[in-house]
């Protein structure tokens, strides 16, 4: 959802969401707002363009174009949500405008640019100078000052670094060179980040905008509220189900708990969950989302751009981790739950999930279609415009479908319309666009059908401003990896990782953890992901970190940064609607995720978590038993520090039963031989301790 149109369900006593959401009812009912609609309308369709190859300019060119219309659309659109006065909306409008003349300017100057690369002129000097503030701006104005801050200093350092002590001086670069490696070619904010936004990224934004239009969202509540919500608890376990399914169309965290939280958090609070609490199981929920395949937050794709693998490696090593997660913090609400007496909701209240699915059931194919294609080696922009077609061929042949009478002819259509869909993996695109034209034709001329018409333009509307913060962060992360590639600062800081781990591993981790954490706080997981990977992801590789699970665990505690105080984003987002301090919702969020900070640690020690080849275990018992087995320790040692947290199982725990079980945890994380006997010594003597005491209990209630 975006998040204009999630901002509907606020309530009204919730004004300071609009602190977290600068976008909230931008397109507002007047020539300004409309004029905005329509030039966001008009971006996802450059961008559907380019991405189904129907327009083909260079890569450049196309990674110019969609900086243009961020910087367009970023900066009027923010005036009007901020109700500016008539200057600020001027001087809004004059940034947008010249980022329109840089992406111009890149266009028709292509050729003689890449003749002169390195040897720019006066004129490419200025026009970088005004990139450069545009998307400075148009992030601090987006996101506020952090991730600025940060590229800020970054190109200080290009500019100035040579006057630092060694080793974090560089040999010193003049202003032009700068200049046109940070915003020319493809280094800078026209770099990897930038390309993956514009091509994979967008496409997933607008499929997820197109599946919740078409009551995704509704599905995925009404499926978790049936199987969970009558259970101990449950409030808080729909909660957790429908983010990580949410997780699945969605590429933001903050976007899923301002839209699944509206739901869940009031319902936990009704249920006896302490405020705070609620909220920091729906940012704990959200955030893990972003772990969760196919989607990933959109930084699968970037993983496997930077890497050069397959997308479906990312994925598969993704899988396992984000599966412990989620049962982490299921099992974390459950044992919540349990402490504080709370129940399940009536069973009488509760929908179906069967006749949910058989209801929405059509709902689940293109997000099945886009995980094949992309588990079968299609490129993921091949997938996602595969995945967004045939999402729209649904949306509008449902429409259609409504008007044609009931039995053979309603079959024949549907399988007419799958010999289509079918048909685009033999001869293309060309044969999709025009069944989507002719259903467009088709349901202009019925009432029904141009109410569906209007849902699929507001999509793309909505879609196109959801992917503003995204590109905008990609577009000023790129300027921290231009200067790693100008400078090589990223080998000084991965040199001194390296020294640390030749010590100890561990310690190299726990670095590399609070750098993560500390970098992100504030930053999307996106650039977070980025700006960590390449300072820290080749120090862990030289420390036979294995290279999927290094980027893996980098990004893994770039989600978590954004539950962690005192910036925590996500928290800060559930505040309103809990009506709660995002401080403390953001402490009861690290307490809910726990025991997700064991599962990276336990994947760099034993790889075969992330189901990678590798590690003493697997070269010692064979692949298949080691995921086995390190499944099972993990899920061990995530259960025992969640009860070591939350203070309770049956009953609450003693103070020696818990330290027994935060000792048995942090023995299990290492994958040697000694520490794993500790681990489950430790365990079963917490099991026996516990189980005496319990029988104790109910021998004296009994007696």
């Amino acid at each position: 959802m975006s998040q204009d149109q999630s901002a509907h369900h606020v309530p009204a006593d919730s004004p300071d969401l609009a602190v977290h959401d600068p976008l909230v009812d931008s397109f507002a009912p007047t020539f300004e707002g409309r004029l905005l609609f329509w030039i966001a309308f008009i971006f996802s369709a450059f961008q559907i363009s380019t991405a189904a190859h129907l327009i083909d300019f260079p890569s450049q060119v196309t990674r110019a174009i969609h900086v243009g219309f961020l910087i367009l659309l970023i900066f009027p659109l923010i005036a009007i949500g901020r109700k500016a006065s008539l200057p600020v909306k001027t001087l809004a409008w004059i940034v947008g405008l010249s980022g329109v003349a840089v992406a111009g300017y890149q266009w028709v100057e292509y050729n003689d640019l890449i003749l002169r690369a390195g040897d720019p002129n006066n004129i490419d000097i200025v026009f970088g100078i005004v990139a450069l503030i545009g998307v400075f701006a148009g992030a601090y104005v987006l996101m506020g000052p952090a991730l600025p801050i940060i590229a800020a200093c970054f190109l200080a350092y290009c500019l100035l670094g040579q006057y630092l002590p060694s080793p974090l001086n560089h040999r010193g670069y003049d202003f032009t060179q700068v200049i046109d490696h940070m915003t020319y070619g493809t280094e800078g904010i026209y770099g990897i980040p930038i390309y993956v936004s514009s091509t994979y990224i967008f496409l997933f934004i607008l499929f997820g905008a197109f599946l919740e239009k078409a009551g995704m969202i509704q599905l995925f509540t009404d499926v978790s509220m049936g199987l969970v919500g009558h259970a101990r608890g449950g409030p808080a376990k729909v909660s957790v189900i429908s983010s990580g399914l949410m997780g699945t169309i969605s590429g933001s965290g903050v976007a899923n708990v301002v839209t699944t939280g509206q739901f869940t958090i009031p319902l936990m609070k009704r249920f006896g969950y302490r405020p705070a609490f609620a909220g920091g199981v729906e940012s704990t929920s959200s955030m893990g989302g972003q772990l969760m395949p196919p989607v990933m937050g959109a930084v699968a794709f970037i993983m496997a751009e930077t890497l050069g693998v397959e997308y479906y490696e990312v994925v598969k090593a993704a899988l396992i981790p984000a599966i412990l997660y989620f049962a982490s913090v299921f099992w974390m609400v459950h044992l919540e739950a349990g402490k504080y007496g709370l129940s399940g909701m009536d069973k009488s209240e509760l929908p179906s999930p069967r006749a949910a699915i058989r209801k929405g059931w059509y709902l689940i194919l293109p997000l099945a279609v886009l995980v094949y294609l992309l588990f079968s080696g299609y490129t993921p922009l091949f997938a996602g415009t595969v995945g967004l077609s045939l999402t729209v061929l649904l949306i509008l042949g449902s429409s259609i479908v409504l008007g044609l009478p009931k039995g053979i002819i309603r079959t024949l259509f549907w399988i007419a319309l799958g010999v289509i869909s079918a048909a685009f993996l033999e001869f293309g695109i060309h044969v999709i666009a025009g069944a989507i034209l002719i259903l467009m034709a088709w349901n202009a001329i019925s009432k029904g059908g141009r109410e569906t018409l209007l849902v699929c333009r507001d999509s793309l509307a909505e879609g196109a401003k959801t992917a503003l913060p995204v590109g905008v962060a990609c577009a000023v992360v790129g300027i921290i990896i231009g200067t790693m590639t100008l400078t090589g600062v990223a080998n000084t800081f991965g040199a001194f990782i390296v020294h640390v781990g030749s010590q100890s591993l561990f310690l190299s981790l726990i670095l590399t953890m609070i750098t993560c954490i500390i970098l992100g706080m504030g930053i999307p997981t996106i650039p977070n992901y980025i700006i960590t990977s390449s300072i820290a992801g080749p120090a862990l590789l030289q420390l036979g970190v294995p290279l999927i699970v290094s980027h893996m665990f980098v990004f893994y505690f770039g989600i978590l940064a954004d539950l962690t105080p005192p910036v925590a984003l996500a928290c800060f987002a559930a505040a309103p609607i809990a009506r709660a301090s995002g401080l403390k919702i953001s402490f009861e969020a690290v307490k809910v995720a726990a025991a997700g900070f064991l599962i990276p640690f336990m994947s760099v020690y034993t790889p075969a978590l992330m189901l990678q080849d590798g590690g003493p275990m697997a070269d010692e018992i064979g692949y298949i038993p080691a995921v086995a087995y390190i499944f099972v320790k993990t899920a061990i040692a995530i259960g025992l520090w969640g009860m070591a947290v939350i203070g309770a199982l049956n009953i609450r725990l003693t103070i020696p039963e818990r330290l027994i079980a935060v000792a048995a945890a942090f023995s299990l994380i290492a994958a040697y031989s000694i520490t794993d006997l500790m681990g489950f010594a430790l365990f079963a003597l917490f099991v026996v301790m516990h189980w005496l005491r319990l029988r104790k209990i109910k021998e004296t209630a009994g007696a």
